[in-house]
């Protein structure tokens, strides 16, 4: 089973969680920008946390045989802070980058008029970038947080069909379908869905333009839940071509819309910044390109 998580936090996870991702069947992620657990304070802590998703990251990734990938944003929940909104302002440059293969994660946290003009930017940014976009919608009030969301991605210049709309469950799939958007699903414990819920959608609706996340971050998650929902849906009698469509080809297909996606692991230089990572790589690194 091969497996392309297309939403997972490393910045918050460790090297075991690589390689246990990596045995799972674990060969590409997409690590999106947010929110990092407390309030930043200034524009340059985004700056080199930016930086850390373009270098650092895909250099521990490397290390376990895993190809790294990310989108860069200014995340909702801190789209209300004054202090992070000169940030949208240094998004261009970073918007360039081959490793960046999609503006996000943008979208609604509590639906304030501060979100509303940070979203619509946004996807200005990847509409004027040629990106596709990842749009977090709000896990409160989910089904008026998606009306207003695709009400904005309508009135933007970025076509439905190049953007993911993440988050989503029961309530919600059925409209974002209708819009014609990709379909994101992060199977979380406790608070998103799980692998039988996740399960149940697909028998409703299919596997088509549908994406299963992990979304694990530093809160009580699993980077394991795509592997979990791979061997669910073989149990529940879906074939491996229908695994394979939604863990690795939907992924792929979403991603390679910003042209940049490239799902070779190339061997890395000895150390990073002057970091081997010496102190947290296996004892046997997995060759570059398995």
């Amino acid at each position: 089973m091969r497996i392309f998580d297309p939403h997972i936090h490393m910045t918050s996870r460790t090297t075991d969680d690589y390689e246990a991702m990596y045995a799972a069947g674990v060969r590409a992620v997409v690590e999106p920008a947010f929110w990092l657990g407390q309030p930043r304070t200034s524009v340059a802590s985004f700056l080199d946390y930016f930086d850390t998703l373009l270098g650092w990251e895909p250099f521990r990734a490397a290390q376990y045989g895993i190809a790294h990938h990310c989108t860069i944003a200014l995340n909702p929940k801190e789209a209300n802070d004054p202090r992070c909104l000169p940030v949208l302002d240094e998004l261009p440059r970073y918007l360039v980058k081959d490793q960046v293969v999609a503006v996000g994660e943008i979208g609604y946290d509590s639906m304030t008029p501060a979100e509303d003009t940070a979203l619509a930017a946004q996807l200005q940014l990847a509409a004027d970038h040629g990106l596709p976009a990842l749009v977090h919608t709000p896990h409160r009030d989910k089904l008026a947080g998606l009306h207003r969301t695709l009400d904005v991605v309508r009135e933007s210049a970025l076509p439905t069909e190049r953007v993911l709309l993440d988050h989503l469950n029961e309530t919600t799939v059925a409209a974002a379908r209708e819009a014609g958007c990709w379909l994101g699903f992060s199977v979380y414990p406790d608070t998103k869905m799980d692998e039988q819920r996740m399960v149940a959608v697909l028998k409703e609706f299919g596997p088509q333009r549908v994406l299963v996340n992990s979304a694990a971050d530093w809160g009580r998650s699993d980077p394991l839940k795509t592997r979990k929902v791979g061997d669910a849906m073989l149990a529940a009698g879906f074939t491996e071509d229908e695994v394979d469509l939604v863990l690795w080809r939907n992924p792929v297909a979403f991603y390679s819309l910003s042209g940049r996606l490239d799902l070779d692991v190339a061997a890395t230089a000895p150390t990073h910044e002057g970091n081997s990572i010496l102190r947290g790589a296996p004892a046997h690194p997995v060759p570059a390109g398995r």
